[in-house]
């Protein structure tokens, strides 16, 4: 895995930049969510978000416990999940067919989920990492197609709303390249328009959804504002992380006036920050969960806990390792993130995640990697209580 996730650190931000205000048509139509293969996680399958979500708690003082993930039964509320840059597809864009690489991202960032909604999942033609790796680099190919990914996802919401939704509340998530096609439907579909009765929130994470200064609302959507309470519903959740030792560069993309939708930065406007562990604002304790083996996302020679105990999960939880706190410095706003590691602390006293690519880092990406990992706990939480306000407000549904 570790040439997908050299890719992946290429690829996985650069969609956050821009969608262009002329995209590329093609003359193929987009994919046939009636074909059950052509989703990733339905409900009831054994499928992608079936994956083992089993985590092992790392205390501080090192004692390790064992915490089990229990899909819920019959939970009141939906999930449509996008996912971010990862097809190693050779062409502009992927096709159908899932790879190791869609499985182990949503096994990361959405199978968590399972245990407060329902989860649906589309496949989708999507901007491969080969198409951005040649954007970065200057070659003239492959071209991608980000009229077709978008109108994959557009059918796929469709399908769902026609045959599986029944006016049910559902939570979109997505993240980078998700979160911009997310944002793209929303602002088409969903802002101001009758769907937006079923939207419980939007998790839009790694990319700009913009507000005016001064405001939670009137940027990127016009009636859609910012969740500032755990059981708020209709709002949207969204931010870009940057460690605090390492904000946001002069020149990036991220944490600034400009959403994937318009690439010029709005004036008297700034990126949205929510911080998951305090909607209301101010600091607070994230609930992470990482995969137990980075891979090459680390260092060689990487271990969570420093005195040598075996992780046998595939992923790990640390209690009070890392907070975060929304920050506006000038143009940028991004959730800071910081690692509270005392010197008796046996774990891990930083976290792996700044983008890194044949050597290089790339400082404007900052945790780009990890944004849904850091705080997923707290936003696997927020889905569970929003899902139960809404429930209890549309008791008919």
């Amino acid at each position: 895995m570790a040439g997908f996730w050299k890719r992946a650190a290429l690829g996985a931000a650069l969609w956050a930049g821009v969608i262009p205000a002329q995209a590329q048509t093609t003359a193929s139509g987009p994919a046939d969510y009636g074909v059950d293969a052509n989703w990733l996680c339905r409900p009831g399958r054994a499928d992608a978000c079936a994956q083992d979500e089993t985590a092992t708690v790392i205390s501080a003082d090192g004692h390790l416990t064992r915490e089990a993930h229990t899909p819920a039964t019959d939970p009141p509320i939906d999930c449509f999940y996008v996912y971010p840059t990862v097809s190693r597809d050779p062409g502009g864009n992927s096709d159908l067919i899932p790879g190791p690489e869609e499985r182990f991202v949503v096994q990361g960032q959405f199978a968590r989920f399972a245990a407060r909604c329902r989860p649906f999942a589309p496949m989708y033609h999507q901007v491969t990492l080969t198409a951005l790796h040649a954007r970065m680099t200057g070659a003239t190919s492959p071209v991608p197609d980000r009229a077709l990914a978008y109108n994959d996802v557009l059918a796929a919401w469709r399908h769902y709303l026609t045959h599986d939704n029944n006016g049910r509340g559902v939570v979109l998530i997505g993240h980078s390249q998700g979160s911009a096609v997310l944002m793209q439907l929303v602002k088409s579909e969903i802002d101001g328009q009758p769907a937006q009765g079923r939207l419980v929130s939007a998790i839009l994470l790694g990319a700009n959804v913009v507000v005016p200064d001064g405001a939670d609302v009137g940027g990127t959507f016009k009636h859609i504002p910012a969740c500032r309470a755990v059981e708020q519903t209709g709002c949207v959740i969204s931010y870009v992380s940057f460690r605090d030792t390492a904000p946001p560069p002069a020149g990036g993309a991220f944490g600034r006036a400009m959403d994937p939708l318009s690439p010029q930065v709005a004036a008297h406007a700034h990126a949205l920050c929510t911080n998951p562990a305090n909607l209301a604002g101010g600091a607070g304790t994230l609930r992470s969960y990482f995969p137990a083996d980075f891979g090459a996302w680390a260092p060689t020679g990487f271990s969570w806990i420093q005195t040598g105990q075996k992780i046998d999960t595939p992923f790990v939880t640390t209690p009070g390792l890392l907070s975060g706190r929304c920050v506006t410095d000038g143009p940028v706003t991004y959730l800071a993130i910081h690692v509270n590691a005392a010197a008796d602390d046996v774990r891990v006293h930083d976290i792996p995640g700044d983008v890194i690519v044949d050597g290089r880092l790339f400082p404007d990406w900052g945790l780009h990697r990890i944004d849904m990992h850091e705080t997923i706990g707290d936003l696997v939480d927020i889905v569970g209580r929003q899902g139960a306000a809404y429930a209890a407000a549309h008791p008919s549904r």
